[in-house]
């Protein structure tokens, strides 16, 4: 099970987005309720923010995490739906009546991807099932080394 951003999170994104709010790394720290010591390492790329942190951050600069985040739409792997969405494995395996392991599995591509599911995680998540299915497969065949 993975918290992390891994695919995507921008740095000098997240920069930009806080001086475009007039925000201080102090001040996003305290508007999104996370530490100053976590902003700074995400900004200077020691770290990279957990999907729940992201989620808060996002809040607090009134923007969405696919402005953070920066995957295209056509990109994007099944786990990366799920980060847009600020979710944490556990959050979405709650939401979708799923083992987290089971859904980790799915989102690194090695346990198939039913129909049922696939529904479940597009109501959660508030997308077509396609898009969901269209993900699952970008992350089934990406190629060898590839972060899910």
């Amino acid at each position: 099970m993975s918290r992390r951003v891994l695919r995507g999170f921008s740095a000098d994104r997240l920069i930009d987005l806080r001086e475009k709010a007039g925000l201080t790394r102090g001040e996003l720290a305290r508007v999104a309720e996370v530490s100053l010591g976590a902003v700074q390492s995400w900004e200077t790329g020691r770290a990279m923010p957990q999907v729940d942190s992201l989620a808060k951050v996002a809040v607090g600069l009134n923007v969405s995490i696919d402005q953070i985040v920066l995957i295209e739409p056509e990109k994007r792997h099944i786990g990366d739906l799920r980060v847009m969405a600020g979710l944490t494995q556990p959050q979405l395996a709650s939401r979708i009546a799923l083992s987290t392991t089971s859904l980790s599995s799915i989102e690194l591509g090695q346990a198939s991807l039913s129909r049922d599911v696939a529904g479940r995680i597009a109501a959660a998540l508030d997308l077509p099932v396609q898009t969901v299915v269209d993900a699952y497969e970008r992350t089934r065949t990406r190629p060898p080394g590839t972060p899910a």
